[in-house]
């Protein structure tokens, strides 16, 4: 589990932006390139560049299938700060157009698309937390795309039961072995 920060993309190789294997020691950068009996190290599931947080790395593909396989909706939390403030009469408007799964605009190579329903809830009227099911391109973005507002800021602060711990610093990983001993270090954000 690493803490990734903003400026580096979930791939093996990049031209434009440094990937989070850069971050990894020389040995875990290995198994990228050279799979130990076939298993290749890999992210599983992808944070855009501008995304910070909770990223799991394995060389486990059936690990890797359970956590992004659409059909196991596995939940997802973001810590999302946001361009416009949206006061508490607005709020409601939010989570009722989340609730019922809200129309992405096209981005890129990607159509426009439905989400599933998400909840969100407000911290304060620039920041809230989004709990989605699915991983689609850029997903919480165009979520509030749709609505009116953008993303400054995004972190991704849980992803099935593994929740991001405090005390990890950006750029900095451990080893879900040592995550379990340590669970008191957790802070559960629901």
């Amino acid at each position: 589990m690493m803490n990734k920060p903003c400026g580096y993309v979930c791939s093996a190789v990049s031209d434009r932006h440094k990937t989070v294997y850069s971050l990894l020691e020389p040995e875990l950068q290995q198994l990228v390139q050279s799979p130990v009996r076939g298993k290749r190290l890999h992210t599983v599931g992808r944070l855009d560049c501008e995304t910070s947080g909770l990223l799991l790395f394995t060389t486990d593909g059936n690990f890797s299938h359970s956590l992004t396989a659409p059909e196991n909706k596995i939940e997802k939390k973001y810590i999302v700060k946001l361009h416009q403030k949206v006061i508490s009469l607005h709020q409601k408007y939010y989570e009722d157009e989340f609730k019922k799964g809200i129309v992405l605009p096209a981005e890129k190579k990607w159509p426009v698309q439905k989400a599933l329903p998400a909840e969100i809830h407000f911290s304060d009227e620039s920041e809230c937390i989004v709990t989605v099911t699915e991983g689609k391109f850029h997903l919480v973005r165009r979520m509030f795309k749709a609505l009116g507002n953008e993303v400054t800021g995004l972190q991704r602060i849980s992803f099935g039961k593994y929740i991001l711990p405090l005390e990890l610093a950006e750029g900095k990983y451990i080893s879900l072995k040592n995550l379990k001993k340590k669970k008191s270090m957790l802070k559960s954000f629901k």
